[in-house]
């Protein structure tokens, strides 16, 4: 069938590459007509009456081959590859300049660096009290693991994440997300889920850094529960879609960066319909492999 592997990253070492930390997994539904001009030619979006599933996955990583970071992957959505389905990423988010540079080249990923802004916050009752982030905290999880928790068990946990853009000296907000659990007991293992194994299969490429297409997957173990959905807010106003009679003028630079933001921000904006948080996380991510020829055209036709 024609495959052919691309060559790891100096500093990431030889693949598969190892990720530990925690993530939030968050579904959303997305309406697939926006999302279908984002999506290669060879490819068919999975869709069911007018809307695919998309969403994001955020995650700290606190032993990766880039160190400590954060990330914020945007899920467009699901696309076909017979018998199953891969995802597709919008855009990823990461404030770490080899995790950008490993993404773009060696993963095929629309990578961006990024600000990562986090504000902690308590809510006993409808009082907000602001935490000092430098506070310990006893407890694992997602929250604890980025930095968030607490011993009061009838209050609730609440963190902002502020996700900026930064292209050299510029920036640009791309979303807020609130963060919000209730603290159990503080027996707080107990309440982390079962553990798990599964694989993440995504395609990835035809970007400016790695113009293939190509398939790679993620294999996740952890501690898996359903959680409250992240509340996410955007910038306002975005800037509006092009016409189609200006479309077909051609697309200027500004304007390819400008619509790739923008579908983003209206994935992270549309309707969640699961949260799940990941603790104990150990993520193996394998090399990618380039699709030949043969290998997209026996995908079905969009």
């Amino acid at each position: 069938m024609g495959f052919g592997e691309t060559k790891s990253s100096p500093g990431y070492g030889n693949p598969p590459w190892i990720f530990k930390g925690s993530a939030l997994y968050q579904l959303h539904l997305v309406k697939a007509e926006t999302v279908r001009a984002f999506i290669p030619k060879e490819l068919r979006l999975v869709e069911a009456f007018g809307y695919t599933l998309g969403g994001f996955f955020l995650a700290n990583y606190d032993d990766s081959p880039a160190g400590v970071f954060d990330e914020l992957v945007v899920i467009a959505g699901i696309v076909w590859n017979p018998p199953t389905s891969c995802a597709w990423a919008a855009r990823v988010l990461v404030n770490s300049e080899e995790a950008c540079h490993h993404g773009r080249k060696e993963v095929g990923l629309p990578s961006q660096v990024a600000r990562f802004s986090k504000v902690v916050l308590i809510l006993p009752d409808s009082l907000i009290t602001p935490v000092p982030r430098q506070r310990k905290y006893k407890f694992g999880g997602f929250l604890s693991m980025i930095g968030v928790g607490t011993t009061i068990c009838h209050s609730k946990d609440c963190m902002d994440v502020q996700v900026t853009e930064v292209v050299g000296p510029a920036s640009s907000d791309l979303c807020n997300i609130k963060l919000m659990t209730d603290v159990p007991t503080p027996k707080f293992n107990k309440w982390m889920g079962p553990s798990i194994t599964m694989s993440l299969p995504s395609f990835s490429g035809q970007t400016e850094y790695n113009p293939n297409l190509l398939k790679y997957s993620c294999r996740l173990a952890c501690r898996v529960r359903a959680v409250r959905p992240a509340k996410v807010s955007g910038p306002s106003p975005l800037k509006k879609e092009r016409s189609h009679d200006s479309e077909s003028r051609g697309f200027t630079a500004e304007e390819v960066v400008d619509n790739a933001r923008n579908l983003s921000i209206s994935v992270m904006l549309s309707k969640p319909i699961l949260a799940l948080e990941f603790n104990f996380l150990e993520m193996q991510v394998e090399a990618p492999i380039i699709l030949s020829n043969n290998t997209t055209s026996s995908l079905p036709a969009a």
